[in-house]
């Protein structure tokens, strides 16, 4: 099996050619390269019948200038790629819904060997078609992009108040409310005031950092929660502040992330 690694690292890179020559001892490892531009000179130079090409490459995706996801755009790969990454859990849902193989760093020696199996299986069944690498590259990138790319947070309301309009920033909402089928803005100094949205599109709009939706009827700012009491059912009250004159339950099935959001 040839292989070639794409990796800016030179510590990762040859604790990743040490274990794949544990886990693979056949494995040959053609190069390595190191950037995006030298990872595209050397595709080039490699084609079928003029060079000896890879099997396989295993591909970090940030690399010294750009991510690796550039080279697909420069040139046209028909080979199989096993991305190498450091991004978080949340990421790793994109190559997950895209059936993109990927190795998170740092790279085990079990995790290798479970890659190699399963292209070698893969390799048996169908050979991938450089159109069908690029689709699937692209909708990974896609994927990735909506994902890490940070999301706006709605910073204020234009809402009415009295007989006049007022802009209320986030920060001076302690809670939304849903009552007698109206959806309302409690502020910090007291003043209630409806709002045009639905709790779930305020929900949506609002950064769940500052914001928690603790049952169908409320959704709170941190900032407002003064106190929390065991309440039956193994659930919990919560005292708002300004005061609401109604219990405020946290629902059984948002009990785990409450307290994880107040913990945070």
């Amino acid at each position: 099996m040839n292989i070639l690694i794409v990796e800016d690292e030179d510590i990762a890179a040859k604790k990743l050619i040490k274990t794949l020559g544990s886990v693979e001892p056949d494995a040959t490892v053609l190069a390595v390269t190191t950037s995006v531009r030298e990872t595209v000179a050397w595709l080039r130079e490699h084609q079928p019948g003029r060079a000896l090409i890879p099997d396989l490459i295993l591909m970090d995706i940030e690399l010294a200038d750009g991510q690796s996801f550039q080279i697909f755009d420069q040139v046209e790969i028909d080979l199989p790629v096993i991305f190498t990454t450091s991004y978080d859990e949340y990421a790793i849902k994109a190559f997950k819904v895209n059936s993109i193989d990927y190795l998170l760093k740092p790279i085990q020696k079990d995790e290798l060997r479970a890659a190699l199996d399963k292209f070698m299986h893969r390799t048996k069944r169908y050979v991938q078609t450089s159109s069908e690498t690029s689709a699937a590259v692209g909708n990974l990138l896609k994927e990735l992009q909506k994902q890490l790319t940070p999301k706006e947070y709605r910073q204020r309301f234009l809402v009415q108040y009295a007989s006049k309009l007022m802009s209320i920033d986030t920060h001076q909402i302690a809670y939304f409310f849903t009552d007698n089928r109206l959806n309302q803005i409690r502020t910090t100094d007291g003043k209630k005031m409806i709002v045009d949205y639905s709790l779930d599109e305020l929900e949506e709009m609002l950064d769940p950092r500052q914001f928690f939706r603790v049952s169908r009827s409320f959704l709170v700012s941190i900032t407002s929660v003064d106190q929390v009491q065991t309440y039956f059912g193994n659930r919990l009250a919560i005292r708002l502040n300004p005061n609401m004159d109604k219990e405020v339950v946290v629902s059984r099935e948002k009990l785990t992330p409450f307290k994880e959001w107040m913990g945070k």
